[in-house]
């Protein structure tokens, strides 16, 4: 009975792609974001959850706290105040609990530069699927996806990025050897680089190795009994080589030196109250947070965007189903010459009824399937999005 229906909708259809083919993608891109939405959302949700979850307690100057665990955790670039060295050593000195500090200041061509200790790897085990950790200064290790995205491998090297352009005092990219590749673990270290603490002070600074001055007489401006002044032709070293390591020395107290952050973990849960007792009335510089709360507070935030966001959605997808009802609206208006045609030719008027009802449904099931599809991409490709994000 509705075979001639079904004939005249779907040869319409296919006769006119185009309109067929944009009514489509318009429709099937407002039903698809609502679930892309929710995709992204439960990605970020469980990319984030497992690693602040892990993370008891996390130590940095005092300011946004939300900051701090970005930074922290996921190495997002956030301009942290800086914490004294003294503050992570006066933890670790406490006894309470083991300290693992952070330098999150520097980045290589956009990826971030962890500077920190060996104590890090194996509290996020992590391993090298090759080469080794780092062992010496100037060494470095790469994350997986960040050595397979550039092609990066054991003995290649990479340079620091200059932090300002004009950098008057002279602090150049640091020349770094990579020691070893990790294994992917699916997290932010995947797209980091690590480097040996006094390697992240030697991109700062805050340490330098050059020609010996006092063997280079030419070189020298000026001696005295106790000081020698080099003037701007004595060379300054930008890789840290076998040969010139022991020439690398540091300036000022170490234990002024920043931190961005420093990783917390307790001894035990009392050790885990004390310490938070201890930070919360404390009107030192430094605060201790625990980044499971921040997310949670994080993730609720992101929550009440997505209500926001599907209750527009659904105002968007209301407005697009008027537009298209107004389309075949005129589309039928424009086609009566070929109904009245179609009439004459002895098709019944409940035949034409039912083929105009048929190509909606048609053009509806296409733009569903092409939801599903678009959907089930953002799905499948949702995780390495979010990692990319919080890289």
């Amino acid at each position: 009975m509705n075979r001639p229906a079904w004939f005249l909708a779907w040869r319409y259809v296919a006769t006119h792609r185009l309109q067929a083919g944009l009514l489509t993608a318009a429709l099937g891109l407002v039903l698809a974001l609502p679930l892309c939405l929710h995709f992204m959302v439960r990605a970020t949700q469980q990319n984030m959850e497992a690693r602040a979850q892990g993370t008891p307690q996390l130590l940095g100057a005092r300011g946004s706290a939300l900051d701090l665990m970005l930074a922290g955790l996921y190495f997002k670039r956030q301009a942290l105040p800086a914490l004294q060295q003294r503050d992570a050593l006066s933890l670790r000195q406490s006894g309470l609990a083991q300290v693992i500090p952070l330098d999150l200041r520097f980045h290589a061509q956009g990826a971030a530069i962890v500077g920190t200790e060996l104590d890090y790897f194996a509290f996020r085990g992590l391993k090298p699927a090759q080469g080794r950790l780092f062992a010496r200064l100037g060494e470095c290790v790469v994350g997986a996806a960040l050595a397979g995205s550039r092609g990066l491998k054991v003995g290649d090297s990479v340079y620091s990025s200059q932090e300002q352009l004009f950098d008057l005092a002279g602090v150049y990219p640091l020349k770094m050897r990579i020691s070893g590749v990790l294994a992917p673990n699916s997290s932010a270290d995947d797209e980091a680089l690590f480097v040996d603490l006094k390697t992240a002070w030697i991109i700062a600074g805050m340490a330098h190795g050059h020609d010996d001055v006092a063997k280079n007489k030419a070189e020298q401006l000026s001696q005295s009994a106790k000081h020698t002044v080099a003037n701007a032709s004595v060379r300054t070293f930008n890789e840290v080589t076998p040969d010139n390591e022991a020439g690398f020395h540091f300036h000022g107290n170490t234990q002024d030196y920043p931190l961005s952050a420093a990783i917390v973990l307790p001894r035990d849960a009392k050790a885990e109250a004390i310490l938070a007792g201890r930070f919360q009335g404390s009107k030192t510089q430094a605060q201790l947070i625990r980044p499971a709360e921040q997310y949670r507070t994080l993730i609720s935030t992101l929550f009440e965007l997505q209500r926001l966001s599907l209750a527009l959605f659904a105002a968007i997808l209301l407005a697009a189903s008027a537009i298209a009802a107004l389309v075949f609206a005129l589309s039928f208006r424009l086609r009566q010459r070929e109904f009245h045609t179609l009439t004459e030719l002895g098709v019944p008027a409940a035949a034409l009824r039912r083929s105009k009802l048929l190509e909606v449904v048609i053009i509806g099931l296409m733009s569903i399937a092409g939801s599903l599809i678009l959907s089930s991409l953002v799905a499948v490709l949702s995780h390495s999005w979010v990692r990319w994000l919080l890289s």
